[in-house]
């Protein structure tokens, strides 16, 4: 929201844009989406059957998304749109839901924030991270595939990868950049190390995108276990915003005792201004930090980058690429 929108109205729209994501939420929760992409539609009763849910309180959320253009109504008729057969229907290859369920879990923690600044703790029991319950953790998984396949196409162009034949996708969850980069470049093979949690989803993805034969899966934990390598690239995606400040500088110094020498290291994050000014995608996952990690934040460029000198790469600087995520990529030589 920029600064013009900061008036009564602007807050009006602010307090009804958490009521629509809600909403779309309960209807991926509850499957409506994907129950009527099974034919042409559904009367409200059959739907509210299907769902397993009161017939006058699901003809209250159909209303509500056929106000919001995601469902088409014709008398008791309901119908989906275009757009949410391809985004909210789990049978498509391009369903986004799997990230609105991940945004529910985390939905309580926020709504503590205040408490959080106060005490200067976390408000969640545990991270998405390091949940033990499964549905949570696939949840998570999936909503980084979700973004990932979103954006892993524009990373892929930005990254230089003619001749490498070797990449560690260190912290890849699912493996979703792993995949997208082996399948552009024939001569690429790529390691995905995560905690072993991540290793079933991680195994289902890369299956379904047909790279078993050249995406491994390697268990462990970062902060403890030796890296595999060594690796003409290691790249590091949105991992370093989970942690304190201590625990980056040890996990870029690692990154780049495993890159060999000629190689380079990327690191792409929701960074910050070094002026802390912005971005607003930067400033808020900060928040998001706050409330569901121990010690995690947002980082500013100039922090990174002297961390990755420190760590003995070279010629450390961001790619022009603009990323549909709002994300930046910071890469770093290491010297031969």
């Amino acid at each position: 929201m920029g600064e013009s929108n900061w008036n009564h109205q602007g807050f009006i729209g602010l307090t009804r844009g958490f009521w629509t994501l809600c909403a779309v939420q309960a209807g991926v929760e509850l499957g409506l989406f994907t129950a009527l992409d099974e034919g042409p539609g559904l009367r409200l009763p059959d739907l509210a059957a299907r769902i397993g849910c009161d017939a006058r309180a699901t003809g209250m959320l159909a209303t509500a998304l056929v106000s919001l253009g995601l469902l088409t109504r014709d008398g008791q008729n309901i119908g989906l749109t275009d757009e949410a057969r391809r985004l909210l229907s789990e049978k498509s290859g391009e369903y986004y839901g799997a990230m609105l369920a991940h945004q529910s879990h985390i939905m309580i923690p926020w709504v503590r924030l205040a408490e959080a600044v106060k005490t200067g703790n976390r408000v969640a029991q545990t991270s998405a991270v390091e949940t033990a319950d499964d549905g949570a953790r696939e949840a998570f998984l999936m909503a980084m595939f979700n973004n990932a396949r979103y954006q892993a196409g524009a990373v892929a162009e930005a990254l230089d990868l003619a001749g490498r034949e070797t990449l560690l996708d260190l912290g890849g969850g699912p493996g979703t950049y792993a995949a997208e980069f082996c399948l552009r470049h024939p001569n690429l093979s790529a390691t995905v190390f995560d905690l072993p949690g991540s290793g079933p989803v991680a195994k289902k993805v890369l299956a379904r995108l047909g790279v078993s034969d050249r995406v491994s899966f390697v268990a462990g934990d970062f902060n403890r276990d030796p890296l595999p390598g060594p690796f003409d690239v290691v790249f590091v995606s949105q991992v370093i915003h989970q942690e304190g400040p201590r625990n980056v500088e040890a996990l870029v110094a690692k990154a780049a005792g495993v890159t060999a020498p000629g190689g380079f290291v990327a690191i792409q994050e929701f960074f910050l201004d070094d002026d802390l000014t912005g971005p607003p995608s930067a400033g808020l996952f900060a928040l998001n930090m706050l409330v569901n990690t121990p010690a995690g934040q947002a980082y500013a460029y100039s922090e990174v980058k002297a961390m990755m000198g420190r760590a003995g790469l070279k010629n450390v600087g961001v790619l022009p690429a603009k990323l549909p995520l709002g994300c930046a990529i910071m890469v770093g030589t290491k010297p031969l």
